[in-house]
């Protein structure tokens, strides 16, 4: 799987703190990736990945964390 260039089958994936813990809904991130934050959906791993700019997902965690 690619994404703009960025073999992502070789990230490690980390669930999201505030995903549903009875395995639902649940949010993967992958770090150490420059300048953006790889987000993925645990239940379909090999489906699309989004890449959201590291400044823009420092903001959407920090309002997370806000409310």
């Amino acid at each position: 799987m690619s994404a703009a260039g960025i073999d992502t089958s070789i990230l490690s994936w980390r669930k999201s703190t505030y995903s549903d813990g009875g395995g639902g809904d649940c949010v993967e991130v992958a770090d150490c990736v420059p300048g953006v934050v790889p987000v993925r959906d645990s239940k379909a791993p090999a489906g699309p990945v989004i890449l959201v700019g590291d400044v823009a997902w420092s903001a959407f965690v920090r309002h997370v964390r806000e409310v």
